[in-house]
């Protein structure tokens, strides 16, 4: 079974989170929601929710996927994280699957990761990913060898299915989208 990293700093972006825990729950993936800190996490429009546990309780070891939401100032406080960095490069490493939508490529960016790589993110970060990152692309989604990036919280559930295509295959996709029924044209 497939395992995916989701870690939730305060002021993470509410839709590119939750759409991704969804879909990929949904298609059987084993998801971690770690927080950065222990308790509730405040997002980004003052909801309030409930990790798994906390990042001092996940070993990246045991992760085919990390997915960082987008989000502000959760997209800062991913990136001031050194626990955060750490499972980057240990990921990295073993060529695990790195995603990030919204201005969270920046993290990756940040972690040294995107040199010579083709990503996108939303429009307000595309001159700090110019200056991490190979190429900037303006289309929903970017798979480039194994980073996933994607452009806000309107592109999250495009962003969710392409994630379970990677780790499931397209017949996981179908199946999750007939109860979703999803434009995914």
């Amino acid at each position: 079974m497939k395992r995916v990293l989701v870690p939730l700093a305060p002021g993470f972006e509410e839709i590119e989170a939750i759409t991704v825990i969804d879909i990929l729950r949904r298609a059987g993936v084993t998801v971690t929601v770690a927080g950065t800190q222990a308790g509730p996490i405040e997002a980004s429009h003052q909801t309030r929710h409930l990790p798994d546990c906390t990042l001092d309780e996940v070993r990246a070891e045991d992760f085919d996927m990390l997915v960082l939401p987008g989000g502000q100032p959760g997209t800062t406080n991913l990136r001031k994280d050194p626990r955060v960095r750490q499972i980057i490069a240990v990921m990295q490493s073993r060529h695990g699957w790195l995603a990030a939508i919204c201005a969270a490529p920046t993290v990756l960016g940040a972690a040294g990761v995107l040199a010579g790589r083709k990503v996108t993110g939303h429009p307000s970060v595309h001159a700090e990913l110019a200056t991490q990152a190979g190429q900037v692309c303006v289309t929903p989604v970017v798979v480039d060898g194994s980073i996933i990036t994607s452009q806000s919280a309107g592109t999250a559930l495009e962003f969710a299915f392409k994630l379970v295509e990677l780790l499931c295959g397209p017949a996981q996709v179908a199946a999750v989208n007939a109860g979703v029924l999803a434009d995914l044209t």
